[in-house]
């Protein structure tokens, strides 16, 4: 699982009922984050470190927060406010090889970071230490812009990939007026008519493909099933915790939609159909169990026709109404 199954389990999980700004500052304080975005290796150039090292800043880490984590990449900053956000982050590290600052924990290293003041987005922040970079990620997690960008996120991982303005608009209201309270956002995402106005709108992913035919099957979970899914996750182009940008995966049907892509999913519900059906009492039962009234006709007259058990469900699993959610 390696360092991003550490920084899922500790900075994201523990804070998606909560508020977003304690996943914010849980995010960028995770040694994770420091280590893969260089921030342990940026030193303000007028730090007693950084001039003792000749060494200056790196902007990897403010540059990512502001387009990805908060304000988006059409927040209204500009490169001196990226220059200046890692200004204030700098000295945001981790602990050293002794009994105070164990290896691998967040440690603030006041030495390397830039003395005076710092301006960004038209905030001043005075010199203030640690102190200085929690209150610009308060205030970023404050923005608009932010509110903006993770409504539009939510809607387009929720609802579609083209994201209803309004929606967009009533997500942010009230992330706004909540003071990011996840759950609070999370309850409104719910009662959308846009969420449930197109149960089929999104292409599942093949994580969310996975892991709904396991549940649809009823298969046990175990360590087999588990490795079962490893291999089947990176046949199928989405390998656990190895997102191919600081991004992310896609959140778009043009991402996992591809013929080739299709194909694959098509010949694992067959090996995976062969395997299960043994154990599958009656398989359009299972299939009106799992898809409902979302299937079309011409699926139940596919399912009633095939020449067993197991390609009835792979004809399930693979068909148009399970591939989407």
């Amino acid at each position: 699982m390696g360092p991003a199954g550490g920084f899922e389990r500790e900075a994201i999980r523990p804070h998606v009922a909560g508020r977003f700004a304690d996943m914010l500052r849980a995010v960028v304080g995770h040694p994770a984050m420091l280590l893969y975005l260089d921030n342990a290796q940026s030193f303000g150039p007028r730090s007693e470190t950084g001039q003792r090292l000749n060494r200056g800043l790196n902007e990897n880490l403010a540059r990512e927060i502001l387009e990805l984590h908060t304000l988006g990449v059409d927040g209204g900053y500009g490169q001196a406010d990226i220059r200046e956000f890692a200004k204030i982050l700098t000295g945001w590290s981790l602990g050293g090889p002794n009994r105070q600052n164990p290896n691998g924990q967040f440690q603030f290293r006041p030495r390397a970071h830039e003395p005076g003041a710092k301006t960004l987005l038209g905030h001043a922040f005075v010199e203030d230490g640690l102190a200085e970079g929690e209150a610009a990620l308060l205030m970023l997690s404050r923005h608009p812009a932010t509110a903006r960008h993770i409504a539009a996120k939510l809607a387009r991982h929720f609802i579609a990939d083209r994201t209803p303005a309004a929606a967009v608009e009533r997500l942010a209201r009230v992330f706004r007026a909540s003071d990011g309270d996840l759950a609070a956002v999370a309850c409104a995402l719910v009662d959308l008519p846009d969420a449930w106005a197109q149960p089929l709108g999104k292409i599942k992913s093949p994580q969310d493909f996975l892991v709904s035919a396991w549940r649809a099957l009823g298969l046990d979970g175990g360590d087999v099933a588990l490795n079962q899914m490893l291999l089947a996750l990176t046949a199928l182009g989405q390998a656990p915790f190895a997102a191919p940008s600081p991004q992310g995966w896609p959140d778009t049907a043009e991402a996992w939609a591809s013929p080739e892509a299709i194909m694959r999913r098509i010949e694992w519900a067959q090996a995976l159909a062969r395997r299960a059906a043994a154990d599958i009492g009656d398989p359009i039962a299972l299939a009106r169990a799992a898809l409902g009234p979302v299937a079309p006709g011409a699926l139940w007259h596919a399912l009633e026709r095939a020449e067993s058990r197991a390609e009835s469900l792979a004809l399930m699993l693979a068909a148009p109404a399970f591939q989407r959610r």
